[in-house]
C-alpha cells in the first residue's frame, strides 16, 4: 500500500514553503550530489534565501511562524483527503461504491487544490509584507535570476553542424 499520509503531508509542506524556496539559485539544489528525501532541498534553501535577503532574526521567526500556521491550517483538509483516498483505494473497481468514492475523491481533491492555492497566495502576501522595500527589490532580482536560469536550461540545444 502506498504511503499516502506522508506524501500528502510532504506535498502540503512543500507548497506552504514554496514562496520562499522558489528564489534560491538553481545551482544550490544540485550542488550536493547526494540523494535526499523529497522536499529536503527546499527546506535547506530557506536559510540561504534568508541570508540572501538579509532577513532579521525577527523576520526569520515571523516567516517560520507563518509557514507553520499555514501548514496547521491545511492539516484537517489533508486528513479528510487522505480518508477519501483510502475509501477510493479500498473500493472494488467497477462497483457503485467505487464510482461514488471516485466522484467524492475528485470533488475533495478539487476543493483541496483551490484551498491550497488560496492559502499559498495568503502566505506569500504575508511574507512579502514582512519584507523591507530593499528586501523586496532583492527578492525581485533573485526571482528574475532564477527565471533566466530556468529558461536557459529549457532552451533547445543548438543543432550540430554536419
Amino acid at each position: 500500500m502506498r504511503n499516502l499520509p506522508t506524501r500528502s503531508t510532504l506535498f502540503t509542506a512543500l507548497l506552504a514553503c514554496s514562496p520562499l524556496a522558489f528564489a534560491a539559485p538553481p545551482q544550490q539544489a544540485a550542488s550536493s550530489g547526494t540523494p535526499t528525501a523529497p522536499g529536503a532541498e527546499h527546506a535547506r534553501q530557506h536559510p540561504d534565501l534568508f541570508d540572501q535577503l538579509g532577513l532579521t532574526d525577527a523576520q526569520r521567526s515571523s516567516v517560520r511562524q507563518l509557514i507553520q500556521q499555514s501548514f496547521e491550517q491545511a492539516r484537517p483538509e489533508m486528513e479528510a483527503l487522505r480518508q477519501k483516498r483510502m475509501a477510493f483505494d479500498n473500493a472494488t473497481p467497477g462497483s457503485n461504491q467505487f464510482k461514488a468514492a471516485a466522484n467524492d475523491l475528485a470533488e475533495t481533491e478539487s476543493s483541496a487544490v483551490r484551498a491550497q492555492v488560496m492559502r499559498q497566495a495568503d502566505l506569500r502576501t504575508k511574507v512579502y509584507n514582512l519584507l523591507t522595500p530593499e528586501q523586496r527589490t532583492k527578492l525581485t532580482a533573485l526571482v528574475s535570476q532564477r527565471e533566466r536560469g530556468m529558461q536557459q536550461r529549457s532552451a533547445p540545444a543548438p543543432a550540430a553542424s554536419r
